[in-house]
């Protein structure tokens, strides 16, 4: 016998297409994704785009103020702070794209399988509770500290603190979908566990799970940069945006830019990677929509 199909209404192909119509008509939300696309695409390409090399130092120009020369000036061994935040952004964007994606992987995987394996949900949930005991900040100094400094030890971190929260919502959603009149069908007609799970449970809740992680991605660059302005991250003279704001921070006085404008870069992302969360939560949950 034929395991039921998994209906959708409208089709995935059209909801796609309804959710990306209704975002391009969003002008915050569309302003939000020009802008973290363009500083995504800068960050990428880098090597072309930089005027200068990042590591470069010039001694004849510490602590320059902005110009036509260097747009965002030198810091104080003479370096171009364009160029740096360029490979800086990269550098940040790496770390919180790797610990929403590896973290979102694993909390999801963790809260379907507390929900579908009822045995298994009281040993996870109390792992869950005991990771989410310990702060990110707090992970990344532990981290650091056996390990050592290092942007692997920030990713570590971030997929360490990401886990709980995601392994929260997807529990909760998945609990839902286990009630839907299609997974008793499933059992039924002896459908396996594996594609309960994947084509009835994970996928359901793939589209919550985004959600989450698109609000949460903001969080993330932030602990990220906090762990670089601690020194938990990149170490000179490699660049990344945290580190940069703490390399200035001796200079507020004589040379502010080099503090301000990578921490301007890191309100940009934020607040960008924000409000484009909040227009996807708006279009994707549907209690909002009533």
């Amino acid at each position: 016998m034929s395991s039921p199909a998994l209906t959708v209404s409208p089709s995935g192909i059209e909801r796609r297409n309804s959710v990306l119509s209704r975002l391009a008509r969003d002008k915050v939300a569309l302003t939000a994704a020009i802008v973290l696309a363009t500083i995504a695409l800068a960050a990428l390409f880098a090597p072309l785009i930089a005027p200068y090399d990042p590591y470069y130092t010039d001694l004849s120009k510490p602590m320059q103020a902005p110009d036509g020369e260097h747009w965002f000036g030198t810091d104080n061994t003479g370096r171009d702070i364009f160029s740096r935040v360029l490979y800086g952004s990269r550098n940040t964007l790496i770390m919180a794209l790797a610990g929403v994606l590896a973290g979102g992987a694993l909390g999801g995987a963790l809260g379907i399988a507390s929900a579908f394996y009822r045995r298994l949900d009281p040993w996870i949930m109390r792992l869950v509770d005991i990771m989410l005991a310990f702060p990110a900040i707090l992970i990344g100094l532990s981290v650091a500290a056996i390990v050592g400094p290092g942007i692997e030890s920030v990713i570590i971190a971030l997929v360490v603190s990401t886990v709980p929260d995601v392994a929260r919502v997807a529990r909760g959603s998945a609990i839902g979908i286990m009630g839907q009149e299609f997974m008793e069908a499933g059992r039924a007609v002896g459908v396996s566990n594996g594609a309960l799970i994947w084509r009835y449970l994970t996928l359901n809740c793939i589209s919550t799970i985004s959600v989450f992680l698109t609000l949460r991605f903001g969080q993330v660059i932030l602990v990220g940069s906090a762990l670089g302005f601690l020194g938990m991250g990149a170490q000179p003279p490699e660049a990344e945006l945290g580190m940069m704001a703490a390399q200035g921070r001796d200079f507020l006085f004589m040379a502010p830019h080099i503090a301000t404008i990578p921490s301007l870069v890191i309100l940009l992302i934020v607040l960008a990677a924000n409000l484009l969360g909040d227009a996807v939560r708006d279009v994707l949950d549907p209690r909002l929509q009533q």
